[in-house]
């Protein structure tokens, strides 16, 4: 028999970990949430709406394991009570995966408080969440933190969110060289145009299915299957940043 040893390197399984998601009940984060699951991953998530955790949760636990939480992170007290929460859960967490998050346009024509209300959620909950993360990894696991493409496309109509998302990227790339030693990995996704209740309502429903056909908009399953490449790397490695934007899609 031919020895293919020599011929691919150690994939972790993901069965038994146990993964705690913000913004687990919608769009990427619920894609994330149910992939994991379905491949043995306990997970627990987060959601601003009591009807979208609900159904989030159904989906979960078609496939797999998982419970979760309706609250905001952009409160002061948000995260902590999420991680709370989770850990009454999730005992021995493993995976941290920091999406939540809402859109935000351009500051002329945002009003102080949307302003400030979109760096609470998009922003600061991000931080918070991973400063969380790193104590309940204990010295071993993933951050795996969702950003995006608009930190590089800097478009006149998002200077918020792209502000924002420049910031995340920044910081994610530190805290990588920070937590390595530590045993901790930590990788950005960035995502191009994914279909999602965020792009509303520039982007109807109709109208982003029709870009997901014409291969011009990703799904939010592109984006999971992203993560779980990120997961499933031997842990000597580290992919410090994914980008994954549609094919077909021009100047992005």
């Amino acid at each position: 028999m031919t020895d293919l040893a020599d011929a691919h390197t150690h994939m972790p399984s993901l069965r038994g970990r146990q993964a705690i998601i913000s913004g687990g009940t919608t769009g990427i984060g619920r894609a994330i949430a149910v992939l994991l699951a379905s491949e043995g991953v306990k997970v627990f998530i987060c959601g601003r709406t009591p009807e979208h955790l609900e159904d989030a949760l159904q989906r979960i636990r078609e496939v797999g394991e998982g419970d979760g939480i309706a609250l905001d992170l952009a409160e002061p007290d948000g995260v902590q009570r999420f991680f709370d929460a989770a850990a009454r859960y999730v005992s021995s967490p493993d995976v941290v995966v920091v999406n939540a998050a809402v859109a935000a346009g351009s500051l002329s024509e945002m009003s102080a408080a949307q302003v400030r209300y979109a760096i609470a959620s998009d922003f600061t909950a991000y931080l918070m969440t991973a400063h969380a993360a790193e104590h309940v990894l204990r010295g071993e696991g993933d951050i795996v933190l969702i950003g995006s493409m608009s930190a590089h496309v800097l478009g006149a109509g998002s200077t918020v969110y792209a502000g924002m998302k420049a910031g995340i990227a920044g910081f994610s790339e530190a805290l990588r060289r920070e937590l390595g030693s530590k045993g901790i990995k930590v990788s950005l996704v960035e995502p191009g145009k994914t279909g999602a209740d965020m792009q509303y309502p520039d982007i109807p429903d109709e109208k982003q299915r029709e870009m997901i056909e014409a291969e011009t908009m990703l799904r939010a399953e592109d984006i999971a299957v992203g993560v779980h490449y990120l997961l499933t790397q031997p842990r000597r490695t580290v992919v410090q940043q994914l980008t994954i934007v549609p094919r077909a899609l021009e100047g992005e």
